[in-house]
């Protein structure tokens, strides 16, 4: 893939990051990730691949836009697979929470898993631990394999966990072991990265969550020299069923970081809407500026490129069909 690609990706963030902080913290999920589905959909058309949709927004029948199986793109370009998330915390913008943000990879084409949208138990780690941990191996001889690897002890390990109640059970093996816990409110994507950048002070990334951003944090480890291994969790014979039909014929095999994205060229890119974990969110300055804050990361090379860019809206081409903010015009003088 071209390196101008880049560049090119990063615009799409920025603009879906642009589109949902406008609905940060007004208690309606579906309007903001409508928007950042929008502009993100609408920007790919000047971007320079031909590229397929094999994580998206859902099946053609449920999504009018970025469904599964569209193409996107001039169709000038290189073949690729294309994973996005326009908007990967969709009730953390209408809270008006930490880690959301839109993000996507690009991989060249039959290179990322076609994940269904189900639950996946999931293992990161960086460079230090890549090729050395098991999703096999229960959470106890993971920590003793980690501390050992690393030369430090089991209570200097730090390991992220999302705060929900189905890891209950985990985080009660990983306090027993005496590591630290890092807990994460949302963030699913952001949480597996940060066991791979080397100033976030987390060395592990344990727990289930949605597979479509598995394999969105699989391809930020390709690029971070990290890694990454997951193992679908079906819940019943129609979510198995999905799996098979979407060309994983056995779920409970632990799917490795080739498995989910590749062994070529990839390229992720982030731009922040709210505040997280590694990137800040979007921020208004004034009426008419906005500063965005973005991570372009490419596996060919491993370089990290984090970009601060600063928007003049009125010039801004916001695609048409956005949801408008609702608005009781001008406040009365005092």
């Amino acid at each position: 893939m071209e390196r101008e690609l880049t560049l090119e990706i990063v615009r799409v963030t920025e603009l879906g990051a642009l589109a949902a902080a406008k609905w940060v913290g007004r208690g309606d999920k579906n309007a903001a990730d409508d928007a950042a589905t929008t502009a993100i959909r609408s920007m790919f058309d000047s971007v320079s691949i031909d590229g397929t949709v094999v994580i998206g927004e859902g099946e053609m029948d449920d999504a009018p836009m970025l469904y599964i199986g569209e193409k996107v793109g001039t169709k000038e370009g290189p073949e690729v697979d294309v994973a996005v998330d326009p908007l990967e915390g969709t009730e953390v913008v209408a809270a008006g929470l930490h880690n959301a943000q839109a993000v996507i990879a690009i991989a060249e084409k039959g290179s990322l898993l076609h994940a269904p949208d189900i639950y996946m138990e999931k293992l990161a780690c960086g460079p230090e631990l890549a090729g050395k941990l098991s999703l096999n191996d229960p959470v106890e001889l993971t920590l003793q394999k980690a501390a050992h690897y690393t030369g430090r002890a089991l209570s200097d390990l730090t390991v992220m966990v999302l705060e929900r109640e189905r890891h209950a059970d985990l985080i009660s093996r990983l306090r027993a072991a005496g590591v630290r816990i890092k807990l994460l409110g949302h963030g699913d994507v952001a949480g597996a990265i940060a066991s791979a950048l080397p100033d976030s002070g987390v060395d592990l990334y344990l727990g289930s969550g949605g597979a479509p951003e598995g394999v969105l944090a699989a391809a930020a480890m390709r690029c971070l020299g990290g890694d990454m291994q997951g193992r679908l969790l079906p819940d019943g014979p129609f979510e198995k069923q999905r799996c098979v039909s979407m060309g994983i014929e056995d779920p409970s095999r632990v799917l490795t970081l080739e498995d989910m994205a590749g062994t070529g060229d990839v390229l992720f890119a982030a731009t922040g809407v709210t505040s997280g974990e590694f990137l800040d969110g979007v921020r208004m300055i004034g009426s008419d500026r906005a500063e965005t804050h973005s991570v372009i990361m490419r596996a060919s090379s491993r370089t990290v490129r984090y970009i601060r860019s600063m928007h003049y809206l009125p010039l801004k081409q916001f695609p048409a069909g956005l949801p408008e903010v609702p608005s009781m015009g001008r406040a009365a003088s005092l």
